[in-house]
Parts: C-alpha cells; sequence; structure tokens
C-alpha cells in the first residue's frame, strides 16, 4: 500500500520527538531537565541544515526558534558532543527501521519484477580523531585513518529505502547485514562487483528472485547444454563483427553451476583502447603485468543474470543492468546537495553529529519524495530536493502539530508535482526514457 502524508507526518514525529528523546535519555546526552531536549536538538539539526546545508551556528539557532527554544550560538557549539553523536546515530537507526514506499512506478519493463532492489554503498571520510567510532583504511592501504561507509538497499520501483546502514570505512562491502537479506520472489538485485558472491546469488535464485550482475574476471562459466568449460576469450573473439550483443546460456560458478545467461555487449574500438590503458596504468602503479585474458576482454561490457529469456531480452538486460546507477545519483545527490561530508567545523564530534543529522535529513527528505514525485518515472529528484529545502523552516515550525504538518506536506506535496522533472534527451537518452522506450511507453 503506498505511503500517505499521515504516515509520513507520524513517521516524521515519532523518530524525532519520540524516539530522540529516548536516544537522549539512553547516551546520557540529556541526564537533566533541559530547554534543549534530545527532540528539540535532533530537529534543530535535521530541519536547520535541511534548509542549509552550509547553515552556521547562527542560522541553526534560529531554526531552534522556530521550534520554540531559544539558545545562544555558543550554547548550541557546548552540546555537540560524543554523546550527542550517539544520540543522533540512535535516531538515525530508528529512522532507517522507517521503511516507507511509494505505489511502484508506472514503467512496464519494472513492473515485471515484484521490486528491483539495487544494492551500494558511498563512504564519509572523517576527521583522524574518529578513527576509534569509525576506522577507515590507515595503515599502508592508501586512505584516511577513519571514514564511515553508507550501505542502501534501494527498490526503484517503489522507492523503499533500506538504509543508510552504517559500516566502518574499511569494511568490505560483502559484509553489509543488506548482503543476505532475503528478497521477494520475482524480484530484482542490482549490486556492483563488490558485492559479487557465488554463495548470495545462488540464494536469491533458490528463493525465486532474479539477478544481473557484471561477470567477475575469473568466474568459471560452463555451457549449459553440455557442461564444458567456457573459454570466454575464443568464445568472444569468434563472434562475428557485424555482432553486437551476444546472449549464451550458462553455468556459473565452478561449484554452484548456477543456471543463467552471459549477456555481453561489444563497446566501440575507443571504448575498448581506453579500458586498456586504464588496466595499464592500475598495473604499472602495482608493479604487476595485465593479464591478456583481461587485455582481451576490454572488447566487450558483460553481465550474467538469471533472468528467464521470455522475461527479459539481451537488449532489456542491458537497460536494467544500467538502472543500477540511479543509486549513485541517489549518493550524489545527498553529497553534492545535502552535504553530508562537508562541514564548518574542525572539532570531530561536531562534525559527526553533523553528519548523522545531514543523513537524517536526506531520510526525511526521501520520505517527502515518496508522497510526491515517486510516480514519475521523469522525475528529478535533484530539481525536488531545491524544493524541500525551501519549505524545511516551514516544516519546522509547525512540527509539534499534527494537522499543521500534514497539510505543510500536502504544499510540499503539490508543489514538486510542478516542475520537478527531467528533460529529455535526444543525443544520449536518460536511463527512464530508455526504460519506457525498452517498456512499451512513449
Amino acid at each position: 500500500m503506498s505511503t500517505t502524508i499521515p504516515q509520513v507526518a507520524q513517521a516524521m514525529q515519532t523518530v524525532l520527538t519520540s524516539k530522540a528523546d529516548a536516544a537522549a535519555q539512553e547516551t546520557k546526552f540529556v541526564q537533566r531537565e533541559s530547554k534543549l531536549t534530545g527532540a528539540k536538538f535532533t530537529q534543530t539539526l535535521t530541519f536547520g541544515w535541511l534548509a542549509k546545508p552550509e547553515a552556521s551556528l547562527e542560522e541553526l539557532t534560529q531554526t531552534a526558534a522556530a521550534l520554540g527554544v531559544e539558545i545562544s550560538p555558543q550554547g548550541l557549539d557546548y552540546r555537540f558532543t560524543k554523546e550527542a553523536a550517539h544520540c543522533l546515530q540512535q535516531v538515525l537507526s530508528a529512522a532507517v527501521e522507517q521503511v516507507l514506499a511509494a505505489d511502484p512506478v508506472a514503467i512496464p519493463l519494472l513492473q515485471r519484477f515484484t521490486g528491483v532492489y539495487v544494492h551500494d554503498s558511498s563512504t564519509v571520510a572523517l576527521p583522524d580523531e574518529l578513527a576509534a567510532e569509525w576506522a577507515g583504511c590507515g595503515g599502508s592501504t592508501p586512505g584516511p585513518a577513519a571514514a564511515l561507509k553508507l550501505q542502501v538497499r534501494l527498490d526503484l520501483s517503489t522507492g523503499a529505502l533500506y538504509g543508510p546502514l552504517l559500516q566502518a570505512g574499511r569494511a568490505q562491502d560483502r559484509t553489509t547485514p543488506l548482503q543476505p537479506a532475503p528478497l521477494p520472489a520475482g524480484a530484482l538485485r542490482l549490486a556492483d562487483l563488490g558485492y559479487f558472491d557465488l554463495d548470495v546469488l545462488a540464494a536469491r535464485s533458490a528463493e525465486g528472485s532474479c539477478w544481473v550482475t557484471r561477470w567477475r574476471a575469473g568466474t568459471a562459466l560452463y555451457e549449459a547444454a553440455t557442461g564444458a568449460r567456457l573459454d570466454l576469450v575464443g568464445f568472444l573473439r569468434d563472434q562475428p563483427t557485424a555482432v553486437v550483443v551476444v546472449d549464451h546460456a550458462i553455468l556459473l560458478g565452478a561449484a554452484q553451476r548456477l543456471s543463467g545467461r552471459l549477456v555481453a555487449a561489444r563497446v566501440p574500438p575507443e571504448v575498448a583502447e581506453q579500458r586498456r590503458r586504464k588496466l595499464k596504468a592500475e598495473a604499472r602503479k602495482k608493479g604487476q603485468m595485465v593479464s591478456p585474458t583481461r587485455l582481451a576482454l576490454a572488447d566487450w561490457t558483460i553481465f550474467v543474470t538469471n533472468i528467464p529469456l521470455d522475461r527479459a531480452s539481451a537488449a532489456e538486460v542491458l537497460v536494467l543492468a544500467r538502472v543500477r546507477w540511479q543509486i549513485e545519483l541517489l549518493f550524489k545527490l545527498w553529497k553534492d546537495h545535502g552535504q553530508i561530508d562537508e562541514w564548518r567545523s574542525q572539532k570531530p564530534w561536531r562534525i559527526l553529529c553533523e553528519v548523522y543529522a545531514k543523513l537524517l535529513a536526506m531520510v526525511v527528505q526521501h520520505w517527502l519524495f515518496l508522497v510526491s514525485i515517486w510516480a514519475y518515472p521523469d522525475r528529478s529528484l535533484r530539481k525536488a530536493a531545491q524544493t524541500v529545502q525551501k519549505h524545511a523552516l516551514h516544516l519546522a515550525s509547525v512540527f509539534d502539530c499534527r494537522d499543521q504538518l500534514e497539510a505543510a506536506i500536502a504544499v510540499i506535496q503539490r508543489c514538486l508535482s510542478f516542475g520537478c522533472r527531467i528533460n529529455k534527451r535526444k543525443g544520449k537518452p536518460n536511463t527512464y526514457q530508455l526504460l519506457c522506450a525498452t517498456g512499451g511507453l512513449p
């Protein structure tokens, strides 16, 4: 069932009020009666940075005033402690548990699946002083000593957001709790090579869900008909020059032997040459040689999938694989517009408070998208975020009154229904244009 405005208002008030106050008590951020309760502190930062990601302390105190709390910039700055960060982290976890969803977007190709779930992560580098909280790479591995990894799963059909779940920056993507999480039968899983795991793919196949992923070099392929090992380099080299896309029945994995398809698309010569130059440059940095196999396969973009042929053609599989980039655009929105990886302070705990609060703001913003523009295939989340930003302080000013809060969300809903669309492109079609064209929409 589609999320409604009352449900969004209830989720916002539950998380940013009762959950925030409970977290403040548990983390000892609030130990005695104070005008700046856990709820008011969380609301001040969430709505303040939602309205203006680069807001100063003075501007945040204005947001606090809109919420009925009078506090000086110095007084607010004093509250950015380790306990405050842990409080905000707990509130963020509570927000993540509120999984809201819109009606499935009307794109026939996506509607062939019970959901289209994209997995990915993004990393925020932190001050070295926070390495004990969130360990980065450090040591001999290039990278920050402290970093926070955000793990997210997004259903592109309904907009249901699972995450961001927090991990240390050094954690491998395959270790996220989202990796083994089951999917509904008939759903589609899309993830990059960081999540490639044959046992996970086998589990998804067993539960009746589908997957599309790039082929990981070295993973064994076998002929579906005979079980003979497939020489991928030779197989693709023997394809006629006129063949642009190959669709071949295979078994995947030496032990798993998963039934599936190899879908390979030939790339233009200049793209292949660029790939080879990049492979050689990366090898030189490591003092290694590039294998002839990798150089030969640079002519192709190679995917493996278990989607049956009668459910998606090779061309449709390639379009679905491209859809994975939509979650990259979500992270880009959070970083470029929400500025979750930027701050004005040099104080470690204040920085961590800002990261958590801005992530909270992005979750709240996403909820607003669900009751407004998610149903539009040509939605522009960037334009929508700009509109939400203009209304954030009004949300703060009416936050304590459910009726007024719902009315404010309804205003945002109406505003987002106009102008928050992607312009069509003729030369290089947007992903939504490819999806609609493949799925049969005009």
